[in-house]
């Protein structure tokens, strides 16, 4: 099996490129007043179509043949999340919550159980994947919170006399686009940070965890400082 520090691609790319997405997915979100159904779930499907591409690169280029599981998991329900949104006719506001629930639950659950199989192996770093995956979680239940069906009228007196509508659609993408912003910003701090070089064993025995784990600054116990 090839060694894992002899790749041209390691995990911090995917990092990086993950990051990346992230904060596309943020801005468009953030610079966009029309918070509606049909511009979230597209900001949605370009957002996990591109993480599903991603995904299956990184499994080819980046993780051994006997460590893929995780990982093309993650690909699949992106591809599959990310293609359904992506049918116009079906950008509606329950689309929306129900879509980006399941989707945010699934793959969250699947990154925090790969966190937390890569910390049994004593993995200093798992924290990313359990991070990534808490996060995701937590747009979730965020999610489940907000009514589709809010709608509140207000006035901003130096906009002038006409009323502004806050909806229920319209804090659901802007909780998605404040997602995408906080994944870009941790997934860039751990593709940045610096790391101990990564043998082969020591990707499988992550069992295919998606989030590389970056070595604590300290050295490790038997290893000379």
């Amino acid at each position: 099996m090839t060694d894992a520090t002899s790749r041209t691609f390691e995990v911090r790319h995917v990092q990086l490129a993950r990051a990346f997405l992230a904060a596309v997915a943020a801005i468009m979100i953030t610079f966009t007043a029309d918070h509606s159904a049909a511009v979230g779930l597209a900001v949605f499907s370009g957002y996990a179509i591109a993480s599903a591409i991603v995904f299956f690169a990184a499994a080819w280029l980046v993780y051994p043949a006997d460590s893929r599981g995780v990982v093309i998991l993650l690909g699949v329900v992106n591809l599959v999340a990310g293609m359904i949104s992506g049918i116009p006719p079906l950008r509606t506001t329950t689309t929306f919550f129900v879509l980006v629930i399941a989707w945010a639950a699934v793959t969250g659950l699947i990154e925090l159980i790969a966190g937390i199989r890569a910390r049994r192996t004593g993995d200093p770093a798992a924290r990313d994947a359990i991070l990534i995956g808490a996060i995701t979680l937590a747009l979730a239940v965020a999610l489940l919170v907000v009514n589709p069906a809010y709608s509140l009228e207000y006035v901003i007196r130096e906009a002038g006399p006409e009323p502004f509508t806050l909806t229920g659609i319209t804090i659901g993408v802007g909780l998605f686009g404040g997602y995408a912003a906080i994944v870009a910003v941790f997934l860039g701090i751990a593709g940045f940070s610096p790391r101990r070089e990564v043998t082969s064993t020591d990707v499988t025995a992550r069992g295919g965890a998606p989030i590389d784990e970056h070595a604590a600054d300290a050295p490790r116990a038997g290893e000379a400082a």
